[in-house]
């Protein structure tokens, strides 16, 4: 009766700083209360501090298998959003400068059902960091990494009861496009055999900066030229993305404006590539991946 209470109390409180949340999705898996969100995330963040002293006395592990399973796994799910997402916008004609929530009739509803599973998704892809615990990677684990993963979940909570079709396609759109390179690429990675095929490492850089882009431009499009989509969402929206953009560029500087030491360029490989704001070693490492030197 307790948790019952605070889970009203909660509730009511989001409701009223919100207003009223779209009846399209109400009884949807997940999205009717805030707490599983909440401990969900507090769950994840958890597993990161009791990881990193279980693992503090113990070897790392190889995780081979579960590597390939989940990174196709993603890939798979993420071409399931990105081709059900452009079938859905195109069946309901949506408007690519700004499109509101209620004028494309059911083709609303099936982009609402893949934006849920976009946001189950986060939930997932926080599987990334248990294999950063699991293979002793805790120097990966910055805060950029943290804060990406926990807020994403929790906005995207927000979008689903909120906002959860129009205008809210097209980010999504372009990062299940994304994912399913990089995914793809980073299982195929595990398997030796197949790495000598993998050409497109060098290309996700410039896609991930095009995403980037693309998104802003997007969302001030809307608030350039409205259609009845919230303005507060597209602010908020722009405001986090600056507070990834600021991460970001501090990231960028200590990586790459950063002189490294003779000793240090002799001992580590040059790297280039940033995907999704981070640098292409995050990713190796979120799936318990470390490049092998090339023979002498």
């Amino acid at each position: 009766e307790t948790l019952k209470a605070f889970d009203r109390e909660v509730n009511e409180f989001v409701d009223y700083m919100f207003g009223p949340r779209d009846p399209r999705v109400r009884g949807w898996f997940l999205l009717d209360s805030y707490l599983p969100t909440f401990f969900l995330t507090g769950a994840y963040l958890l597993c990161i501090w009791l990881g990193n002293k279980f693992m503090k006395n113990r070897p790392p592990f190889s995780l081979r298998a579960h590597l390939i399973v989940y990174n196709l796994g993603i890939t798979l799910l993420s071409f399931y959003m990105l081709i059900e997402l452009i079938l859905a916008t195109w069946e309901g004609g949506y408007n690519l400068q700004c499109q509101n929530l209620h004028s494309a009739g059911e083709a609303d509803i099936r982009v609402a059902k893949v934006l849920w599973w976009y946001y189950f998704s986060k939930v997932i892809e926080f599987m990334d960091t248990i294999f950063f615990v699991l293979r002793k990677k805790s120097s990966q684990i910055t805060f950029l990494h943290v804060y990406h993963h926990a807020t994403m979940f929790n906005i995207w909570w927000c979008v689903l009861n909120w906002i959860p079709c129009g205008q809210s396609f097209f980010g999504p759109t372009l990062n299940s496009f994304i994912h399913v390179l990089m995914y793809s690429y980073y299982g195929l990675s595990v398997i030796p055999s197949m790495r000598k095929y993998l050409w497109w490492k060098k290309y996700l850089t410039q896609a991930q900066l095009i995403q980037f882009l693309l998104t802003i431009v997007h969302t001030l499009s809307a608030a350039v030229k409205p259609c009845g989509f919230p303005f507060g969402c597209l602010m908020f929206q722009s405001s986090y993305m600056a507070t990834l953009v600021i991460l970001f560029i501090n990231f960028y500087i200590k990586t790459y404006r950063k002189a490294p030491s003779r000793t240090a360029a002799k001992e580590m490989p040059v790297t280039t590539e940033i995907k999704n704001g981070f640098h292409k070693d995050y990713f190796a490492a979120a799936n318990g991946l470390q490049n092998n030197k090339k023979a002498q």
